[in-house]
């Protein structure tokens, strides 16, 4: 019997394993509808869509974004994603609403892939209630929709979360995606769920449009009603507000309550100001959540500073005069120490930027000294014109004290940067340059950052791998008019 036992184990051992079933994935349902269906249209258009710079959002937490037809909100939208660009998220959880189904709670999709004309993004599910892949729910089919031989889910004809996953494709790198579409949720129950997930790697994505389908002027009149809500983290306001996805948005303004984020708004049109008439039209909105991190100076401090170099800026180009400032009424943060650098910009390109590293006396003084040399003595660009003036958009960057950055070897030196956080100083030799943290949004990568930054040094691109380069750090506090 025992030798009959044995024969049978070692001929179940010697059977090969059965193959792993093939994984479940989450077919496109809007592609060649919503946006192109070919691979290379659509990597062409997304490309489009995202080329220019990045605003400055360093702590970025979590994005609202539109969910049209590239063509209608794509413009609004990439305004939200190119703050992606270099940034190393590796889940992101995408919040959207259901336009074909009504069920409780909030459906995770239960494949492994999602899957977009660019390619697959693996599927995570790491939320417990009220976030589920099993419910009750009734679907109807869009008009539109093809019929489909499995059993349809809340995601299977959704395109509120499908048309964000190209884009997050095009502007981050090996991340997995948890794609969720609310039914009946309490907003207050999700963020708490969601709360206890999140780390210093995932983002937050809330796919939603505002108004619908309202002449042109009442539609922007409403939906400056919701934007006010929103970057006020004003929860009983919003819930007063029209937009398709209130559910996720809620769900992201309490959990920006509970982290302790900020908003900031990054874009606003609607459908008549990108591609259709303003009879009828539907609002987009493209707005930031953030870390605010140790600020140093409230929004009257501020507002005194940018006043101070728009008085400045003025009286340069058009007297040469330097404005008197009564230094009794200066505010003491103001009236401290501390290295600035004001940074012109016309019509979103730069047009002059000079400041000083370390402190040289206090900082108002040093905004209107940095003011004058930006407009009238950079090299790089013939003075600022009179009639130039009413272009010209002013932002100020306070910076604390460089640090030296101990590295062993350039990969290790990249591996310590962090994009979109530390300003850099570069010294090769008796050469240096330095670049802020907002020069990030136009190179993130490390390598490009680097190399450029050593040619602006005056040395060949690679000469940042020399033995003997030493770099420092700094962070800085910014702030531009129209915030």
């Amino acid at each position: 019997m025992n030798l009959l036992l044995l024969a049978a184990a070692m001929t179940a051992c010697g059977q090969p394993k059965p193959p792993a079933p093939p994984p479940r994935v989450r077919e496109p349902a809007v592609a060649g509808a919503f946006y192109p269906k070919d691979p290379v249209a659509l990597a062409q258009t997304l490309d489009a869509l995202l080329a220019g710079p990045a605003q400055s959002v360093p702590e970025l937490k979590a994005l609202i974004v539109p969910h049209a037809g590239y063509q209608f909100s794509g413009p609004v939208a990439a305004s939200g994603y190119r703050l992606l660009r270099g940034r190393d998220f590796r889940t992101v959880f995408l919040l959207a609403p259901s336009h074909t189904a009504l069920f409780k709670g909030a459906y995770v999709n239960e494949a492994d892939l999602y899957r977009t004309p660019l390619g697959d993004v693996p599927i995570a599910r790491p939320l417990g209630p009220p976030f589920t892949g099993k419910t009750a729910w009734h679907i109807q089919r869009p008009p539109w929709a093809a019929a489909t031989t499995n059993e349809p889910n809340p995601e299977t004809w959704e395109h509120s979360g499908e048309v964000q996953v190209p884009f997050l494709q095009k502007t981050l790198k090996n991340f997995q995606l948890v794609p969720v579409v609310f039914g009946d949720v309490d907003p207050a129950a999700a963020a708490c769920a969601l709360a206890d997930r999140l780390d210093d790697r995932s983002l937050v994505i809330v796919s939603s449009d505002l108004s619908h389908y309202h002449p042109y002027d009442v539609a922007r009149a409403r939906d400056a009603q919701c934007i006010n809500a929103i970057v006020n983290l004003n929860i009983i306001s919003m819930q007063m507000q029209e937009a398709c996805g209130a559910g996720p948005i809620l769900t992201l303004l309490h959990l920006a309550r509970m982290k302790g984020w900020r908003a900031k708004l990054l874009d606003y049109r609607n459908s008549g100001d990108t591609a259709g008439n303003k009879d009828s039209v539907v609002g987009y909105a493209a707005i930031a959540f953030y870390a605010p991190g140790n600020e140093q100076f409230n929004h009257d401090e501020r507002r005194w500073l940018l006043d101070l170099a728009r008085v400045t800026l003025r009286e340069a180009v058009t007297s040469g005069r330097v404005p008197g400032v009564d230094e009794a009424k200066v505010p003491p943060k103001i009236a401290a120490p501390a290295a600035c650098f004001v940074t012109l910009t016309k019509h979103g390109q730069l047009r002059g930027c000079i400041g000083n590293l370390q402190a040289q006396g206090p900082l108002w003084q040093a905004v209107i000294a940095n003011t004058i040399n930006a407009a009238l003595r950079d090299g790089r660009f013939p003075p600022v014109a009179t009639n130039e003036l009413a272009d010209i958009e002013i932002e100020i960057s306070v910076l604390t004290e460089p640090k030296p950055l101990a590295f062993q070897s350039p990969d290790e030196l990249l591996a310590k940067l962090q994009p979109h956080r530390d300003g850099v100083i570069l010294q090769i030799g008796n050469r240096s340059a330095t670049y802020l943290p907002q020069v990030w949004e136009q190179l993130p990568d490390k390598v490009m950052f680097l190399d450029t930054l050593a040619e602006k040094a005056g040395c060949a691109a690679g000469d940042w791998r020399k033995p003997g380069t030493r770099v420092s750090i700094y962070h800085v506090e910014a702030f531009k008019e129209g915030e």
